[in-house]
């Protein structure tokens, strides 16, 4: 995408943290916004606040909410994916009903939501996705249950697209960043090396819609030190456990 004036832009978690602020700086740009996500009274607030908006409720748990809600959405020129359910918990404190919540809306959400999009895209022969990860996808973390591998089956799904959709004129990016101080992150009680503002990581993530690159990762250096860690042999990484 080379501009968003006048382009229409579906933001899936668009009520707090980053996708509120990505929704600012969309509106900005001139974009058309529909602004989805379950929490409407924050959707409502954000709307006033926009120049160009549309506020479409959506659970994407639901496979009946997200049809109907793309329905209602109509044609849209790009598609950003940021819901997201976090809670830190190691192994040792297993909680099934919020590790499947955490999978249901970080991925499968996704799911339901591109087998409304991306044929649609592929039969007109353009659109645009973006995918917001995490760079917790890259490799299993400490107190990451459920969150780090709903965020690693996004980033190989992101990655299947691309290579399934080249030629099609449908472009798919993968934006992960690393830790943005928001209401999730809040609940960290660890060290967050380069906490990014909303407002910071929604730029970043702006700049990168504006070109084709398929991968983003930010912050750096952290995120080279995330990628490098991917790399270490697992005899290094579980040395001693």
């Amino acid at each position: 995408m080379t501009h968003f004036h006048g382009k229409t832009v579906w933001l899936i978690g668009a009520s707090e943290g980053l996708g509120r602020a990505l929704a600012k700086r969309l509106d900005q740009e001139g974009a058309r916004l529909i602004l989805s996500a379950r929490n409407t009274g924050r959707l409502d607030d954000l709307h006033r606040m926009l120049r160009n908006s549309k506020v479409v409720p959506l659970d994407v748990t639901k496979i009946e909410a997200v049809k109907w809600a793309a329905k209602v959405a109509g044609p849209v020129d790009a598609v950003v994916y940021n819901a997201g359910v976090y809670e830190p918990m190691l192994t040792t404190d297993w909680d099934s009903e919020a590790i499947l919540r955490m999978a249901d809306v970080n991925f499968s959400g996704a799911l339901r939501v591109l087998g409304q999009v991306v044929p649609e895209y592929v039969e007109r022969g353009h659109g645009d996705i973006t995918l917001i990860g995490s760079l917790s996808g890259y490799r299993g973390l400490p107190a990451a249950v459920g969150y780090g591998a709903s965020k690693a089956a996004l980033v190989n799904l992101a990655e299947t697209m691309r290579l399934d959709l080249k030629g099609t004129g449908v472009t798919v990016r993968l934006i992960n960043p690393g830790f943005i101080k928001t209401r999730l992150t809040e609940k960290n009680g660890f060290y967050m090396p380069m906490l990014m503002t909303p407002e910071k990581a929604a730029e970043r993530v702006v700049a990168a819609m504006l070109k084709r690159r398929f991968r983003t990762d930010f912050p750096a250096p952290f995120s080279w030190v995330i990628r490098a860690f991917d790399y270490l042999p697992d005899f290094l990484v579980y040395r001693g456990k």
